[in-house]
C-alpha cells in the first residue's frame, strides 16, 4: 500500500496510464472507465496484473480496508489477499458517501453506501477482461473463467496482465452481472484475516503519530481552561528557555497560544511553562452537579418540543392516568470522551504548488475547504494524505473541523518553510475535545390490569449536537435535533399512546457525536424502561419484549429475531446460575438490530462481574463476519464501559479529568466472554461499527436490577455499584 497519493497525482496516475484498467464513476452514477472524462476510479488492474481496490473511507479500526476490498475481490473472483488497496484522493466531487453527501466516514455508512458501487465497478473490471481474452482467442466470452488472477477457458489460459490493455479500450458494461450469492467465495466466508493486521503487527502501518518529514516542526496548543475563555496576554520568556522551544504565537480571536518546537517533547515543555492571562468573563462557570440539576429541572417540565408529530400530550396524560398502575423514573447521563487510543494529530507539509495534509482523516468533505480556506490556497492547491487513524467513536468527524483549524492555524503563523506537525497530548484530547452531550430523561410509563402498556410519556433535555451546524438543516426539523431523541421517538416497538418531548439545554461544553450518537442515551432508558414494566406487569422481560414486537412488520420480525437468537443461545429459558442474574436489551439503531443477554455475578454492594455477554445481530448481509464480530464486541465492550465508569465533569467550568488514570477505559478483565451470533441475511448490508454499543450499557443495569439496584443516574460506579 503506497502512502505518497495524492489527489492530482492520483487522478493523473489512474486514469490517463493507457495500459491499466481503471473502472469507477462518472458524477452522474454511470459505470466508466479509463480514457473516459471525470471518472471516480473505485478499481484499478495495472499493466502487470495487479487487482487494487481505491477506498473512499479511512480505516479507524473499523474494517474498511478488509470489507471494502472484499467486494471487489468477490466479483474478480479473487482470494482477498490477492487483492491491494489504497485510499482514495480527498475529492468531495468524486468519492462523496451516498447517504451523506459529502466525503466521509461516519454512521456506520461504509459498507452500506458502498456496497454496490464496488461490485459493480469489480464486476465491470472482470467482465471487460474476459471480454478482451474471448477476442483474443476467438472464443465465447461464456465459455471463460477468471479466478485469482487468470482467465481460463477453451484450452487457453493465461494471467489477466496480458489483456489489461485490450480491456482498457473495451466499452464498458452498462449493467455488468453480479455474482449470485450462492457463487460467493469472499463476502460472507469466515476466518477471512484483516488487510491491516499484518501493517499494525509489524509497525509498517502508517498513523498520524508516525510522520517524521525532514525539517518537520512540532506545534503544541496552549487551550483555555474554560469553555468561552479568551486569551488576553502570555509571556514565552520561561518557555524560551526550554532546548528545542522556536516560537510562541497567539491564536486569532484569542483562542491559546501556538507553540513551535523542534520535538513533540520540547513543545509540550515549552507549552507548560508558558504563563497566560485569560479573560473569563464569557467563560463556563457551572460545575456538573449544577448542569445535571438543570437538566433535570427541564424534564420535569413542560418540553420546548414535540418529537412525536401526531400524538396528543393531554390525551397520553390521560391514558396514564386512568393507568392500573404507572411505573416511572428518572434519569442522567453525564458528558463522555471520545478517547481514542492515537490522541489527535495532524501535519501539514509545503510543497510546489500548496500544501500536502497527512491525515487519518473522517470527513475530508470538511478538513479540505476549512484548511484551504486559513491558508488561502485554491482548494486545488490542498491535497490531503489519507492514512490510519488509531481510532476516533467520532472525534474525528467534527463540523468544527477544529484540530485541521489548529493545524492551519499553526502552519499559516509559521513561516511556511518547513513541516508542520500538531500534536495533542492524551491530557489535551481529555480536557479540551469535544464531549457526548449530557442528557437527562423522564419517562412515565402507563399499564392496564392485564399488564399491557396504554401510554408511554417521555421527556429528554439536553444539548443539541446539530444546531449552529452546517448539518442543521438536514437533521432538525421543527426545532427537534433527531440525534437527541432517536431511538425512541422511532422505537421499532408498538407501543400506544405514546408522545416524545424535547428540551433545548444551555451549552456547557462543546459537544460532537460520540459512537451510536444519541441511542447511548436513548436506548439506555428504553430498554431500562421496558425492564422496569415487564417487571411491573410480572411478565418475563423477553416475552414481554416480544409482545410489543407481534406485527408483521420487518421492523418487528428483525427485532424480535436477534431477541429470541440472544436469549436461546444465552439460555434464557433456564433459570441463571446460583449467584448469578442475567439482563436484555434489543436495540435498532444504523439500520442494524442487536440483542444482548448479559449474565453476571456478584451484586451492587460486594463487587459485580459481568461473567458473559451474549449478542445477536442482524446487519442484513455480513460482508467479512469476522470483522463483524470485532465491531460488535468492541462496540460491548465502549459502551459498557462508559456506562460502567466513566464522565466528564466540570468544577468552576473547568473539566476535572485528565488521563486514562481518571477517565478509564474498559479492562479486558472486565467482562469475561462476549459471544456473537449474526442474523444469516440476504438484505443489503447495514451499519455495524455503532450499533453493538447501545444494548450494553441496558443490558447490565437490568441484569443489576435483577438482584439489585435499579440504576438509572451514571455512572454505575458513581451511584451505588462497585465492580469486581
Amino acid at each position: 500500500m503506497g502512502y505518497d497519493t495524492t489527489r492530482r497525482g492520483f487522478l493523473a496516475s489512474a486514469t490517463a496510464t493507457a495500459a491499466a484498467l481503471v473502472v469507477g464513476f462518472t458524477p452522474r452514477g454511470t459505470l466508466a472507465a479509463t480514457g473516459e472524462g471525470n471518472l471516480t476510479p473505485f478499481v484499478k488492474i495495472t499493466p502487470d496484473g495487479r487487482m487494487i481496490a481505491i477506498l473512499k473511507h479511512f480505516e479507524m479500526g473499523q474494517g474498511t480496508t478488509t470489507g471494502l476490498t472484499a467486494l471487489i475481490a468477490e466479483e474478480l473472483n479473487a482470494d482477498l489477499d490477492l487483492v491491494e488497496f489504497e485510499f482514495a484522493p480527498s475529492d468531495n466531487s468524486r468519492y462523496a458517501n451516498t447517504l451523506m453527501g459529502a466525503q466521509g466516514t461516519g454512521g456506520s455508512t461504509a459498507i452500506a453506501n458502498s456496497y454496490l458501487q464496488y461490485r459493480k465497478a469489480g464486476a465491470a473490471a472482470r467482465e471487460m477482461l474476459v471480454a478482451a481474452a474471448a477476442t483474443e482467442w476467438g472464443v465465447d466470452a461464456a465459455t471463460l473463467t477468471l479466478e485469482n488472477g487468470v482467465i481460463s477457458g477453451g484450452g487457453n489460459s493465461a494471467p489477466i496482465a496480458d489483456f489489461v490493455a485490450a480491456a482498457a479500450g473495451l466499452a464498458v458494461p452498462e449493467e455488468p452481472a453480479l455474482k449470485d450469492p450462492a457463487d460467493f467465495r469472499v463476502i460472507g466466508q469466515a476466518g477471512l484475516k484483516r488487510r491491516d493486521t499484518g501493517g499494525k503487527i509489524d509497525g509498517s502501518a502508517l498513523f498520524g503519530m508516525d510522520i517524521q518529514l525532514p525539517g518537520q516542526i512540532v506545534a503544541a496548543v496552549l487551550r483555555p481552561p474554560r469553555l468561552g475563555a479568551r486569551l488576553d496576554s502570555f509571556d514565552a520568556a520561561a518557555a524560551a528557555q526550554v532546548p528545542g522551544f522556536i516560537d510562541a504565537k497567539a491564536r486569532p480571536e484569542g483562542a491559546g497560544v501556538i507553540v513551535y518546537a523542534r520535538n513533540t517533547w520540547a513543545a509540550f515543555q515549552a507549552r507548560d511553562a508558558i504563563a497566560a492571562n485569560w479573560d473569563f468573563s464569557a467563560a463556563e462557570s457551572r460545575s456538573s452537579a449544577q448542569i445535571r440539576e438543570e437538566l433535570l429541572a427541564r424534564v420535569n417540565a413542560a418540553p420546548d418540543y414535540n418529537a412525536t408529530p401526531g400524538s396528543d400530550a393531554a390525551a397520553v396524560a390521560e391514558a396514564i392516568a386512568g393507568a392500573a398502575q404507572v411505573v416511572e423514573a428518572e434519569f442522567y447521563f453525564p458528558n463522555l470522551a471520545h478517547a481514542p487510543m492515537e490522541p489527535l494529530n495532524c501535519t501539514i507539509e509545503p510543497v510546489e504548488g500548496g500544501v500536502v495534509v497527512h491525515d487519518g482523516c473522517q470527513f475530508p468533505a470538511i478538513a479540505h475547504p476549512t484548511i484551504a480556506a486559513i491558508l488561502q490556497l485554491d482548494p486545488a492547491q490542498v491535497q490531503i494524505n489519507t492514512i490510519y487513524a488509531g481510532g476516533s467513536f467520532g472525534r474525528r468527524a467534527n463540523p468544527a473541523a477544529d484540530y485541521h483549524v489548529e493545524a492551519a492555524q499553526a502552519f499559516a503563523l509559521s513561516d511556511r518553510s518547513a513541516p508542520v506537525k500538531l500534536v495533542w497530548s492524551r491530557e489535551d484530547d481529555i480536557r479540551g475535545g469535544y464531549y457526548r452531550p449530557a442528557f437527562a430523561h423522564k419517562v412515565r410509563v402507563g399499564l392496564d390490569a392485564a399488564g399491557a402498556i396504554v401510554g408511554w410519556e417521555h421527556r429528554i433535555a439536553g444539548q443539541s449536537i446539530f444546531k449552529g451546524t452546517a448539518f442543521e438543516a438536514f437533521v432538525v426539523k421543527d426545532g427537534v435535533d433527531h440525534s437527541s431523541v432517536e431511538g425512541v421517538a422511532d422505537t421499532p416497538y408498538a407501543i400506544p399512546g405514546m408522545h416524545v418531548g424535547l428540551s433545548d439545554a444551555a451549552p456547557s461544553v462543546t459537544v460532537l457525536w460520540w459512537r451510536s450518537v444519541g441511542h447511548t442515551h436513548t436506548a439506555y432508558v428504553m430498554e431500562s424502561m421496558m425492564d422496569m414494566a415487564a417487571r411491573a406487569a410480572g411478565r418475563d422481560p423477553v416475552e414481554f419484549r416480544l409482545a410489543h414486537l407481534s406485527g408483521d412488520s420487518a421492523d418487528h420480525a428483525r427485532m424480535a429475531g436477534v431477541l429470541r437468537l440472544a436469549a436461546e443461545r444465552a439460555g434464557w429459558d433456564q433459570p441463571a446460575p446460583e449467584g448469578r442474574s442475567r439482563g436484555v436489551a434489543v436495540h435498532k439503531s444504523f439500520g442494524s438490530y442487536v440483542a444482548e443477554v448479559v449474565e453476571i455475578s456478584g451484586d451492587a454492594e460486594s463487587g459485580v462481574r459481568v461473567e458473559k455477554v451474549t449478542c445477536a445481530v442482524d446487519c442484513g448481509l455480513a460482508i467479512t463476519p469476522d470483522v463483524v464480530r470485532a465491531q460488535v464486541e468492541g462496540g460491548v465492550g465502549y459502551g459498557m464501559g462508559a456506562v460502567m465508569r466513566n464522565q466528564i465533569t466540570l468544577e468552576s467550568g473547568e473539566v476535572v479529568q485528565t488521563n486514562f488514570w481518571d477517565y478509564e477505559p474498559l479492562r479486558i478483565q472486565d467482562i469475561g466472554a462476549i459471544e456473537v451470533h449474526i442474523v444469516p441475511s440476504a438484505e443489503a448490508p447495514s451499519g455495524i461499527g455503532e450499533p453493538g454499543t447501545p444494548p450494553a450499557g441496558p443490558a447490565l443495569a437490568n441484569a443489576i436490577a435483577a438482584r439489585g439496584p435499579r440504576v438509572t443516574m451514571l455512572p454505575m460506579s458513581e451511584n451505588g455499584v462497585s465492580f469486581a
